[in-house]
């Protein structure tokens, strides 16, 4: 788990208290305190195993008590009644005599495809009623929930999709400039204020033959951007590249960068530019692995700092 201060006693005692009454609600919207899971003649634990068992070609007895975290006694004992009734079988695993291999029988495959298929309905009627959004912010702030509690050794690597710009996303390109600007480099509303004017301009009268913008996301959050424009006939410009914190260490920047590269290649330019300041260090250096080279710098006084802005090249 990460390191942090701990929170005073009343601090953290209102975190509990708020974490448990989430519990309490969601625990009760899914029904798991019902008699028979998701009404059938099986508990919580039963369908659970019943899940992992349809979900898997065969499986150990061992493998399924560490996926489950259960105690190896309660395990059998769930099996065993499981096996009474008919839904699995167990025998001497062929690798090691010792332990057992659990596979389901037809009647079982039945049963837990029956379950999940309820349990997906569940779901669909729990969250059906709401916008498209709405479905992304849940489904983004339980992955956040997971990734936070997860232990690092649990932790699946995360999923990188790079997609075009949507309604919707020049708004969170410019607040998230502003914001990230602000607290790591204290620039002040006039940045925001140019990335508005450069996201802007690119919406009004981008020609999608010559100009682009794509969004990285993580796990279904947007965590970056770059945009690819038109300077004039022979050269494209690649502007507001963006990586969040939280995202930064995957490569995003150099795939950001490397499919605005493409790109341009595509459009049939021959050449890129970027104008850059000499702080952004971690840019630059995502620049310079992609061939730029640094052809110009001039200090200035913008964003209410004096800076050094630098011009990067390279052909394509």
């Amino acid at each position: 788990m990460e390191n942090t201060t701990l929170p005073d006693d009343n601090t953290l005692n209102s975190e509990v208290a708020a974490v448990r009454s989430f519990n309490r609600f969601f625990t009760r919207k899914l029904g798991v305190l019902r008699t028979g899971h998701l009404d059938s003649p099986w508990s919580l634990t039963e369908v659970r195993i019943l899940y992992e068992l349809l979900h898997r070609e065969r499986t150990r007895a061992p493998e399924l008590r560490r996926a489950l975290d259960m105690d190896p006694g309660q395990l059998s004992r769930v099996l065993s009644k499981l096996e009474g009734d008919g839904l699995l079988t167990r025998s001497p695993s062929p690798d090691d005599a010792r332990s057992q291999e659990v596979v389901l029988t037809t009647a079982g495959s039945r049963a837990a495809a029956t379950l999940d298929g309820r349990s997906n309905a569940q779901i669909r009627e729990l969250i059906g009623h709401l916008s498209v959004d709405g479905r992304r912010r849940l489904v983004s702030a339980m992955t956040a929930v997971r990734q936070l509690l997860e232990e690092p050794e649990e932790r699946q690597a995360p999923t990188v999709v790079l997609r075009p710009l949507r309604s919707g996303d020049a708004g969170w390109v410019i607040e998230r400039h502003g914001a990230l600007y602000f607290e790591e480099y204290g620039w002040d509303e006039t940045f925001e204020a140019l990335v508005a004017e450069i996201a802007a301009d690119y919406l009004r009268s981008r020609d999608p033959r010559t100009e682009y913008a794509w969004i990285a996301e993580v796990d279904g959050e947007r965590a970056g951007c770059v945009f690819c424009a038109r300077k004039d006939e022979t050269t494209a410009k690649l502007r507001l590249l963006l990586v969040e914190p939280t995202a930064r260490g995957l490569g995003i920047g150099g795939r950001l960068v490397e499919e605005c590269l493409s790109f341009a290649r595509s459009a049939g330019y021959a050449r890129m530019t970027l104008w850059t300041n000499d702080c952004l260090t971690a840019a630059r250096r995502i620049y310079q692995r992609a061939g730029f080279q640094l052809v110009h710098a001039e200090k200035h006084r913008s964003f209410g700092h004096e800076l050094v802005g630098q011009t990067w090249e390279r052909d394509l």
